[in-house]
């Protein structure tokens, strides 16, 4: 059946399975999925251990994958990650599919999680086709105005070349540059995680692949959901008691 959505929106069980009575249940989950990923167990076997034991469905079992990671990983992305003050002037690479689909969904209306390394991200899936809705433009128009007031010298787009659509989504955001005198470009590769892991450059990304083998890394779709869009559906699944706080809320706090 094709892809008729006009919103990058909630699942229709979404509000049943991320309501706040549900809350603590899944930040405790992802605090065990952490605790044994910590300990040198691996997927689908730790994830299937704590979704049995915490009786998660299918959906919460995904949005708990997403948001646990170990202590290892924590503090190595923690150590690579740059402070929004920190890149004017420079330029950076932005995983294009991984900040807009966050982005659309945040003003969609769908659910974000906010994950133990302090990434937002979204619940979305594209399985190889990527269709605009109507929050594709409002996003790419966010993210410029992100990336305006963050004064960068140039951000330069990645797309999965083998995606459906990504060379009508380029053609779309380089007019929207041109249009806003925005120093972007847009490449189309066949995968852009190898490119982004290896960049001596900033890399805007969520992609806990990614984030895990890149030089540096902004948290560009916290600092855009957190700065810029105040009615995000975000659901925090830090885990409890949390060893490693989290600088930028930290800051926020102080």
């Amino acid at each position: 059946m094709p892809d008729s959505r006009s919103h990058r929106g909630p699942h229709p069980e979404d509000g049943e399975l991320f309501a706040p009575s549900q809350w603590e249940r899944l930040r405790q989950a992802t605090f065990d999925l952490s605790w044994l990923l910590t300990r040198g167990y691996v997927n689908p076997s730790a994830l299937s251990l704590v979704g049995n034991r915490h009786r998660l469905t299918a959906r919460q079992r995904l949005a708990v994958e997403r948001a646990a990671c170990s202590d290892k990983e924590l503090v190595s992305r923690r150590l690579r990650q740059v402070h929004p003050e920190e890149v004017r002037g420079q330029r950076i690479f932005i995983d294009g599919y991984n900040i807009l689909t966050t982005v659309e969904a945040a003003l969609g209306g769908g659910i974000l999680l906010r994950a133990r390394d302090g990434a937002v991200r979204d619940m979305a899936s594209m399985h190889g086709h990527y269709r605009k809705v109507l929050e594709t433009i409002p996003a790419v128009e966010l993210i410029g105005r992100a990336l305006e007031h963050l004064q960068i010298a140039e951000a330069v787009w990645f797309l999965d070349r083998p995606v459906s659509n990504s060379g009508r989504l380029k053609t779309l955001i380089t007019e929207l540059a041109t249009k806003n005198s925005w120093l972007w470009r847009v490449e189309l590769v066949n995968s852009p995680d190898p490119i982004l892991m290896e960049a001596p450059e900033i890399v805007a990304t969520a992609d806990s692949i990614v984030l895990d083998y890149c030089q540096r890394w902004l948290n560009l779709g916290r600092f855009i959901v957190d700065e810029l869009i105040g009615h995000a559906k975000i659901v925090d699944l830090a885990c409890p008691s949390e060893p490693f706080p989290d600088p930028l809320l930290a800051e926020r706090v102080h």
